[in-house]
């Protein structure tokens, strides 16, 4: 048996949320430090700073593909919100 099937039903609720909420604002700012190195490689490039092409380009592609799944995961959670509000109690 597991320990947390003891707990009772508020604190299970309560852990649950602040654990999705605490990973929400982890992915978020793993994506912001991404947005961050993607532009500190595109103005090291500018500035002649930055050899290597492909690794601005491998930075940029890495901020963009995860700006694309944030904006995905957003748009998911908005539509299941909807279809919540959508059901007759």
């Amino acid at each position: 048996m597991q320990p947390q099937l003891l707990l009772p039903r508020e604190v299970k609720g309560n852990a649950a949320s602040s654990s999705f909420a605490s990973m929400l604002q982890q992915g978020l700012a793993q994506v912001n430090a991404l947005q961050s190195a993607a532009d500190e490689a595109i103005w090291r490039l500018a500035a002649g700073q930055a050899d290597n092409l492909h690794e601005v380009m491998i930075a940029v592609e890495r901020a963009s593909i995860a700006l694309e799944l944030t904006i995905a995961i957003r748009n998911k959670l908005v539509e299941a919100y909807h279809e919540i509000m959508r059901m007759q109690v």
